[in-house]
């Protein structure tokens, strides 16, 4: 095994305190200003209580910006090397759900260990994902990058858990998953023409695809396209976050001020529709500092996976964006009702462990390649690709 480790001008590796230099100090500001937002909206959400959702929100991210912090001060090489092991921890987990998962609202989504902890393993595997088409591609000649012999295996690891995912059922984080390996794949170098053709595909496999729906899921979609065809039923959802978010006006009714919430018209507005509540009180001057702010914080992970020196940290980095992006574009639309309602929630702002670990864990991965400069996974650190 070589080494490549990034030295000081003295000869030495760098320090801890060289090292915590080179963390991203800006972009846990804006993290942390985003999850101070959701902890007041969740206060808001109880009542003006920071029991049941507020303090644990708090708590978590605190906890989260510890782990950002221990994953950026780990080597890339070494994320190299669990990427493989990771993927089949979680996608065994994944396999495992229907089978001892804990079962609500009618979806089988997570797994309790030891009487109280609870894991959402379909968010673990945004990470998995990540890191494992991360580490395929390392390696990988440009020039066997859009042959179909090495196209299969990156389509599989995607392919295993979107199936794993719509037997829960979670159609919204399976079609998550098909695009975030999609656009992992394309920006490793898979020609478009392949994208293309499984656009068409796509479209030709639409009445076996929609068959193959659960009635729920067939109801949001004819819901999505006229809620007024069930306003007190499957688009009670949409209608009412409609109604908020125009409530709440250019400024704002206020914290603690807003009507649909308040009176508990909005349903699920500590998860799915956090951001119709922080609409409502804030207005749409609120809501667009804070899409600003989820803006600001894209830009700054892009723009260190421009700066990346290898193709795994160029990939994990890049990753780490699209996962974001993915997040806060999918939860806004929804609440918008530009999308049908899917169950995604947006990052540092809605309630959830599993969410908010997974986010935080991406941030420290992307991290990881700015903090060790050049030391970066290179030809021979783990020997060829596979």
């Amino acid at each position: 095994m070589s080494s490549h480790t990034h030295v000081t001008q003295s000869g030495r590796p760098p320090s801890l305190a060289a090292k915590l230099a080179r963390v991203d100090w800006l972009l846990l500001v804006m993290t942390g200003a985003i999850a101070v937002a959701g902890t007041a909206t969740l206060y808001s959400v109880a009542g003006g209580s920071f029991e049941p959702w507020a303090e644990r929100h708090a708590l978590r991210y605190l906890v989260g910006t510890l782990l950002v912090l221990i994953m950026a001060l780990v080597p890339p090489r070494i994320w190299l090397a669990l990427a493989y092991p990771v993927y089949a921890v979680v996608l065994l987990a994944l396999a495992l759900v229907p089978l001892i998962g804990t079962e609500v609202l009618g979806a089988r989504r997570w797994i309790t260990i030891g009487g109280s902890l609870t894991v959402q393993p379909s968010e673990l595997m945004k990470i998995a994902l990540v890191v494992a088409l991360a580490r395929y591609y390392q390696w990988l000649p440009a020039a066997r990058v859009s042959r179909m012999a090495w196209i299969a295996p990156p389509a599989l690891m995607i392919v295993l858990p979107i199936v794993l995912t719509l037997r829960q059922p979670d159609l919204g984080t399976a079609a998550l998953f098909a695009m975030l390996g999609a656009t992992m794949m394309f920006l490793a170098g898979v020609s478009w023409l392949y994208f293309a053709a499984g656009a068409a595909g796509l479209l030709i496999a639409f009445p076996v695809a929609w068959n193959s729906l659960h009635a729920y899921q067939q109801r949001r979609i004819e819901v999505f396209l006229d809620p007024d065809k069930d306003p007190l039923g499957a688009g009670y959802h949409i209608t009412q976050s409609k109604i908020a978010l125009g409530s709440g006006g250019v400024e704002g009714k206020g914290f603690m001020q807003g009507s649909q919430s308040q009176l508990d018209f909005l349903p699920e507005k500590h998860t799915d529709f956090a951001f119709t509540m922080f609409g409502e009180e804030w207005g749409f001057v609120g809501a667009m500092a804070l899409v600003v702010l989820y803006g600001a914080m894209l830009a700054k992970i892009l723009a260190s996976a421009l700066k990346a020196e290898s193709q795994y940290a160029r990939l994990v980095t890049a990753g780490a964006g699209l996962t974001l992006f993915i997040y806060v574009f999918i939860n806004i639309a929804m609440v918008s009702g530009l999308v049908p309602v899917v169950g995604v929630p947006l990052p540092l702002l809605s309630y959830g462990g599993s969410a908010m670990m997974s986010m935080m864990a991406v941030l420290g991965l992307a991290m990881s390649a700015g903090v060790h400069g050049r030391d970066t996974p290179r030809r021979g650190d783990l020997g060829p690709w596979w």
